[in-house]
């Protein structure tokens, strides 16, 4: 029997000055520049309701890093122990899926304008979902 896999579909692509992911911020808060969170046409309807100044996290799919890592030195530093990548905020792992806590600057229709998000320029976007206790409309 083998593992069922799963499709998953990009919603849109993060644009960024940041194009080298060596050169990119290891995390957001670490001088990640403004970012735009662009949204494919079919999507566009499911950003309804995000607002300027929420926190809300962005899923990405991590597309230039390596599936076949298990362990890494943690923030590439070779004088601390390999770690297991399920340890760490490594983007090399087996299913490279990014987290990001960010917050909406602005909407747009056809985008959201967020800071602190690292990812390069392109990279696949899976989902945006609010940050819970935020809003108590939830």
């Amino acid at each position: 029997m083998t593992d069922p896999t799963y499709e998953l579909r990009p919603i849109g692509r993060v644009e960024s000055p940041l194009t080298d992911r060596a050169a990119a911020p290891k995390q957001g808060d670490e001088g990640a520049p403004r970012a735009r969170v662009v949204f494919l046409p079919a999507f566009r309807e499911a950003a309804s309701g995000l607002r300027e100044g929420e926190e809300v996290l962005v899923l990405t799919w991590l597309h230039l890093s390596r599936r076949d890592v298990l362990s890494v030195h943690p923030r590439g530093d070779a004088k601390r122990p390999l770690t297991g990548v399920f340890a760490t905020r490594s983007p090399d792992r087996p299913n490279p899926i990014g987290l990001h806590a960010v917050a909406i600057e602005a909407v747009e229709e056809d985008a959201i304008t967020v800071r602190d998000l690292e990812a390069i320029d392109g990279t696949p976007v899976l989902d945006v979902k609010p940050v819970l206790g935020k809003r108590s409309e939830r």
